[in-house]
């Protein structure tokens, strides 16, 4: 983030802490309940960056607010070479093991995708993904990362595009970029990982204001999972708000008319900043170069910016055209100056932050334009009302749950007969959904779900079908995610195929003497295992004593048969199971011996 670049080491000194202190905050965090979710969970529409030297704070507010988080990105990584990815984590807290956190993570299952950044210098990326071999070995590095680490994903922060490079080089970089994101984006998904990109702000063209269209966001869409928008960081050099909701707003508008709207995040800030605008008197020599008009703004995190303006005796004022909220103070600063002598003066400050009130105007977008969500740089700077207030209104546009059950006329067939399928989809409070629309997927033993049949559900919330069933089936129904409606699926019903067996005996045979009885499975295969059972093992089993063969690869068979003593025997032809079909017999049939 270029917040990050600008403040990291005035909030390294914020959050530092012990590394034992963490260990006890972890331990202690994951056993923290969850907030209250069961009349209307809300919808999961936050996102942000875990700072490496912001952990503290970050990660028992990443567990806290579970609820409301769906990914979570671990600002921890940069890139040094095409070859090298340095750990930033590890030497802020060395005491405590990158697993640690991360095993936190997984264990609240949020979708993990690290941040990696641009260390690089000046042109150093550009000219890296210019060149196939470097651009090859790239792609390599940060995959490797990703599936080493069992992440999700990964986003990429690379900055120095924007910021460092100047514009003239933009037309260059641009293609370059595209194709670059495109390759990283094919070997990601080879690998069923997820690509995210944060990027400053572009705006339609139309308008005149192209914003960093270096970052080409329509032509990088279809490779793209995740875009973040970085709308802060608006006011810098100069007193204003961080990040103006209209502003804002046209950001996002551009982006949901070149990007799907589900995979754009629009940025908030959890930090303000505090400009000095008038200074009255001699400034302490200590504090001469940073109070000052000419100096570059403080920063402070949103949870305490009220205690700020309380000690000042200032009242923040929400600005609703901007949508933040800001505050003017004086602070007196006493002390000596370069030569030794006393010295005071008088500085007035005005500072600019986005309070709760202010994120939930962002998170507004979301609904409005139906979005993924607000991405938070970063976690853990908000003050407990900000998180409150979007879970409340999280909760008004959560998503119904679906609640789909599943019913078979049979839970065993003959092969090639009919299985008559029937699930119902309602909402909670029992309610049927029409016309949702319902997929039927079957699975065969260890092979991956496959679609077989789709439709919409009727009046009363039903989808009803028959299916003819091959070998032994796991059946199931499931239903998409939507914005309006949370993704569903049946528990699955596994229906057993039995082979046909067809099958000849005489009527009456002669008892000491060899019969031989012959025979058909189906499927037609070779290597069945065919029993000829005379009852006796029915209720335990089938005796390993009793005659058996094997079929030839058109599925017959042969068995010899012969009584030792008169009477009337009856006989069965029985089948064993294996991987694909169940256990098959035919009927018994009454022989006489003589």
């Amino acid at each position: 983030m270029t917040a990050s670049k600008r403040i990291s080491k005035e909030f390294r000194r914020f959050f530092f802490f012990p590394a034992l202190i963490f260990s006890l905050i972890i331990s202690a965090q994951v056993a923290v309940p969850q907030m209250a979710r069961a009349d209307n969970p809300p919808r999961k529409i936050l996102t942000g960056w875990l700072a490496y030297y912001g952990m503290k704070t970050g990660l028992p507010s990443a567990v806290t607010n579970s609820d409301l988080i769906s990914d979570i990105s671990p600002f921890w990584y940069t890139l040094k070479d095409e070859n090298t990815i340095t750990d930033l984590y590890t030497p802020a807290n060395p005491s405590v093991p990158i697993s640690v956190p991360i095993a936190t993570l997984q264990s609240m299952n949020f979708t993990i995708i690290p941040t990696l950044t641009d260390g690089t210098n000046k042109g150093v990326l550009a000219g890296l993904i210019s060149n196939q071999t470097s651009r090859a070995n790239l792609v390599k590095t940060i995959t490797n990362l990703v599936t080493t680490n069992q992440y999700n994903g990964i986003d990429l922060d690379f900055e120095n595009f924007a910021f460092v490079d100047g514009n003239t080089t933009w037309p260059t970089t641009q293609p370059l970029w595209v194709q670059f994101i495109s390759e990283l984006s094919t070997a990601l998904h080879n690998q069923g990982k997820l690509l995210s990109v944060t990027t400053p702000v572009l705006f339609d063209p139309t308008t005149g204001k192209k914003g960093y269209y270096v970052y080409a966001w329509s032509q990088i869409a279809p490779a793209i999972d995740r875009l973040r928008i970085m709308t802060y960081d608006y006011s810098t050099t100069t007193p204003g708000p961080i990040g103006p909701i209209n502003w804002t707003e046209s950001a996002v508008k551009y982006a949901i008319s070149v990007i799907p709207a589900s995979k754009v995040f629009v940025g908030v800030a959890g930090y303000g900043r505090d400009w000095v605008t008038n200074v009255v008197g001699i400034c302490p020599a200590d504090v001469a170069a940073t109070v000052s008009t000419k100096a570059k703004a403080a920063t402070f995190v949103m949870r305490d910016a009220a205690k700020l303006a309380y000690d000042y005796g200032a009242t923040p004022t929400y600005d609703k055209s901007m949508a933040e909220s800001t505050f003017t103070y004086q602070k007196i600063y006493n002390g000596l100056t370069a030569s030794g002598l006393p010295t005071t003066c008088t500085a007035t400050r005005v500072a600019w932050y986005q309070d709760p009130q202010a994120f939930i105007a962002r998170a507004n977008l979301v609904s409005k334009y139906r979005i993924g969500g607000i991405a938070q740089w970063t976690i853990g700077m908000e003050d407990a009302l900000a998180a409150s207030g979007i879970r409340d209104f999280a909760k008004t546009i959560a998503p119904d749950q679906v609640l789909g059950t599943l019913s078979t006329d049979l839970l065993s067939t003959p092969l090639g007969g009919a299985v008559s399928i029937s699930g119902v989809f309602k909402l909670p409070d029992s309610r049927p959904i029409a016309s949702l629309p319902v997929i039927v997927e079957v699975k065969n033993g260890t092979t991956d779900w496959h679609q077989v049949f789709s439709g919409p559900t009727s009046a009363d919330g039903t989808l009803a079908t028959k299916l003819l069933l091959g070998q032994s089936t796991s059946i199931r129904m499931r239903s998409d995610g939507t914005w309006d409606r949370l993704a569903s699926s049946t528990a699955e019903k596994v229906i057993a195929v039995r082979r046909l067996i067809s099958w000849s005996a005489p009527t009456s045979i002669k008892h000491g003497v060899n019969y031989v009885i012959t025979g058909q499975v189906q499927p037609k295969v070779a290597g069945v295992t065919v029993i000829l059972d005379d009852g006796s093992q029915a209720s335990a089993g089938i005796s390993i004593k009793t005659p058996t063969a094997l079929t030839d690869a058109d599925g017959k068979f042969s068995i010899t048969l012969s009584v030792p003593n008169v009477g009337i025997k009856r006989y069965r032809v029985v089948t064993t199971p294996d991987s694909k079909l169940d256990a098959a017999n035919s009927e018994f049939i009454n022989i006489l011996v003589r």
